[in-house]
């Protein structure tokens, strides 16, 4: 029975690496202590550049409640925010998973750990560890499927990962309030302490401790090395090699930068935006307007050097926009002086943010443009052709292509 029991995942004699003890595991734990702060910070300024306060089309968590308490007017200032933002939310998510893989690894055995509580703070302790490990697991999944384009959830990726992490980071402060102070004693101690996770019969070293953690390193190496690339220009865009934009530029010309959503894969049909049937209507204060591409260019005519950011992390360098002011428009229908909120609707088919809202901030910024060129060139179908918004530092999907109608007014 005893030989029976020595066999069980919950028989501290069960796990015979040597690897595994406090010192290995403090510093996978101080590491993914510094990480994911950062991680989540960003994450949270992600979802405020989203502005989900402003209107139901941006907002796709209505029932966050207390959890929007930090939310705020998205600045556009300076241009590049977002790119830089989201760009290091995605691409340390990444550069983590080696690091959070060998710290679930180092601590496997407390999992198993029979009997389940010893104590209320015991038991705390296990609460926090599950919910630790399945919001860790879930919240990385859901953020590289969805950096993959392979949006197979149950339901929105929005509301997962927000919710996800939340749970997970409330976890994760429970945990490290009760570790850390250990974390840093073992790694202060000259010699390890003997603990839960020190086999009692350790199979011989192929490796050592500190050639794991070099192993570690090197795997979050790689994960940088082949991903980072995406929110660059030039060559080290082909240097992001597991990622859907990364790699060559997808053709050359003014026109040839990288693009998320085709207007194929939109559904947009080449006879609405031909020059004689498209109209772009403009509703205010003063009542509607009617343009078409000619009466565009006879308002007049502005350019802004902007990129495009995504919140899969990927990221174009300044390109040249060229078209005419969102401000100048809402000036068109009576907000001369005060330019509001904007409900943007797009001739898009399918998908998610066929319609979004910007702030009176963004209409009011000179940059913030209805573009109908970009590189000195018309804009082509991928790029939103017959026009499209460009707002500084904005996400790339509020950046609508294929605009139909701009509404003015307080949303």
């Amino acid at each position: 029975m005893r030989d029976l029991a020595s066999r069980l995942p919950s028989s501290h004699g069960f796990w015979r690496s040597p690897l595994r003890g406090p010192r290995f595991t403090a510093v996978l734990g101080l590491v993914l202590l510094v990480g994911i702060t950062v991680l989540f910070v960003t994450g949270l300024l992600s979802y405020a550049a989203y502005n989900p306060d402003l209107d139901p089309v941006n907002d796709k968590t209505p029932d966050k409640g207390l959890l929007g308490f930090y939310l705020f007017a998205w600045p556009t200032d300076p241009h590049w925010l977002y790119r830089l933002t989201q760009g290091v939310h995605v691409t340390l998510g990444l550069t983590l998973i080696p690091v959070l893989l060998a710290k679930l690894w180092s601590v496997v055995p407390r999992l198993f750990t029979l009997p389940p509580a010893r104590s209320l703070a015991h038991a705390l302790e296990r609460v926090s560890l599950l919910l630790l490990v399945g919001g860790a697991l879930f919240t990385f999944l859901t953020g590289v499927l969805n950096i993959q384009l392979d949006y197979v959830f149950p339901g929105s990726f929005y509301p997962l990962h927000f919710y996800g992490a939340w749970v997970f980071f409330a976890a994760f402060v429970a945990h490290a309030a009760l570790k850390v102070p250990v974390a840093l004693r073992n790694l202060r101690a000259m010699r390890e302490e003997r603990d839960d996770l020190v086999s009692p019969r350790p199979d011989p070293p192929t490796v050592s401790r500190r050639g794991a953690l070099w192993l570690v390193g090197g795997g979050s190496l790689l994960m940088f090395g082949t991903n980072a690339g995406r929110s660059f220009d030039g060559p080290l865009r082909e240097t992001a090699v597991l990622s859907p934009h990364g790699g060559p530029e997808p053709g050359n010309g003014p026109d040839g930068f990288q693009v998320n959503k085709t207007a194929a894969y939109a559904g947009i049909d080449p006879a609405e935006t031909s020059e004689d049937a498209w109209r772009l209507v403009v509703t205010g204060r003063t009542g509607t307007v009617r343009l078409g591409r000619a009466e565009l260019r006879r308002l007049e005519q502005h350019s802004a050097a902007l990129p495009i950011a995504c919140v899969e992390g990927w990221s174009t360098s300044d390109q040249w926009w060229r078209g005419v002011r969102l401000r100048d428009l809402a000036a068109l229908v009576g907000f001369e002086d005060d330019p509001p909120d904007v409900f943007v609707e797009s001739l898009q088919r399918r998908g998610a943010f066929r319609s979004g809202a910007l702030r009176a901030n963004q209409v009011a910024d000179p940059r913030s443009l209805l573009a109908l060129d970009v590189n000195g060139e018309a804009l082509s179908p991928d790029h939103g052709y017959p026009a499209r918004i460009i707002v500084p530092a904005a996400p790339g999907v509020l950046n609508t292509k294929w605009v139909a109608r701009l509404t003015f007014g307080d949303l």
